[in-house]
């Protein structure tokens, strides 16, 4: 099963010079010129996957690497339905550690993403760089207009099919599943995609790779893998989301300032300890989330869970409901994909609900 590591993946940049093309007020002609070269590079860095296999001075644990990747690219397409095209059938070695650095922000006393709106991808609840500097800065400046910051790295990246993404070095430190999982992942992102609707984009693309993984394991005829650190991951999100919705209603409080400080402490305070509980009772003290949880904890650290798994029962319903067929699958998605904000909102929550419902009376 796979399960994305520990918060490296929880932000992506997506589409990032198309997003530019017109920029907005808030952004400025060194951010284009910044996300201009980074592509550039990116794209001036791939070797077609056979060539680099090919070529006798590629390391023996690189080609067993890429030829799994190749593998998968190929199961995206033939089993799974997922666009064919040149996307993932590259390699690029970007020579660091991430793809980008994306920089959350959040007010002193809000959970609600200081937004980065762009006329393509639409409003995004982060700002991507491909250099850790410039995401520093921005953190800084963000910082000094009395919002609170957090910096991810993303070891993934995606033009959502405007150019042929290639596999980069920062997505090979994964596992295999993780390394396959990904590429249904970002493909899915290309097959259907909704402006300005995160959540629906990743709990569609976080249950196409899900299936999708269950499949390609299938048809290697690997043992069905432990959901386990699936449902730690799901655990602890769930933990920081009703954390997050606590402080939500704090937030909406009369309260004075210095008391709202004092008792929004007491919350992060309170994150901490229900994770230990978790941790050393459920987990039989296997600490997934330590680093995390003992560094600093702000608003803006709290803002990507939930990102990636809201509507993931509904559309395993949906999927459930086309009877496991990928391309009456694509077709039910799409059709709530073109819905309004509302509506589509109300035929997830049907979805879920039923899933729910099902759940209880087996």
């Amino acid at each position: 099963m796979l399960v994305r590591p520990p918060l490296q993946k929880l932000a992506k940049a997506t589409s990032g010079v198309f997003a530019a093309l017109a920029l907005t007020a808030c952004s400025t002609l060194g951010y284009y010129g910044h996300l201009v070269h980074g592509e550039y590079a990116m794209l001036a860095a791939r070797r077609p996957i056979d060539r680099v296999i090919a070529d006798p001075s590629t390391d023996a644990a690189l080609k067993s690497r890429l030829r799994l990747a190749a593998q998968a690219r190929t199961f995206a397409s033939d089993r799974l339905r997922l666009p064919r095209n040149a996307s993932y059938t590259q390699y690029a070695d970007l020579h660091r550690p991430y793809a980008t650095w994306n920089v959350f922000a959040a007010g002193e006393f809000s959970v609600d993403a200081f937004q980065h709106c762009f006329p393509i991808v639409g409003c995004l609840g982060y700002i991507g760089y491909f250099d850790l500097e410039r995401a520093r800065d921005e953190a800084a400046r963000l910082r000094g207009q009395d919002l609170e910051t957090w910096i991810a790295g993303s070891s993934a990246y995606s033009t959502l099919g405007w150019f042929a993404d290639p596999i980069l070095n920062t997505m090979l430190r994964w596992d295999d599943d993780e390394l396959a999982g990904t590429i249904f992942h970002e493909l899915a992102h290309q097959r259907l995609y909704v402006q300005g609707d995160t959540e629906f984009d990743e709990s569609f693309a976080t249950f196409v790779q899900r299936e999708g993984l269950r499949e390609w394991r299938a048809s290697r005829e690997l043992p069905v893998s432990d959901s386990a650190d699936e449902t730690r991951s799901d655990e602890f999100a769930g933990l920081v989301l009703d954390a997050r919705e606590r402080l939500r209603t704090l937030y909406a409080s009369p309260l004075p300032a210095a008391t709202m400080r004092e008792k929004k402490r007491e919350e992060f305070d309170r994150l901490r300890a229900d994770y230990a509980k978790l941790r050393d009772a459920r987990w039989q003290g296997r600490g997934l989330y330590d680093d995390w949880i003992r560094g600093e904890i702000n608003n803006a650290t709290l803002l990507p869970f939930g990102l990636y798994h809201r509507w993931v029962p509904a559309f395993t319903a949906l999927f459930s409901q086309q009877n496991g067929d990928w391309d009456a699958f694509y077709s039910a998605a799409d059709k709530i994909a073109h819905l309004k904000p509302q509506a589509r909102t109300k035929a997830l929550t049907e979805l879920q609900t039923n899933v729910s419902r099902d759940s209880a009376t087996r």
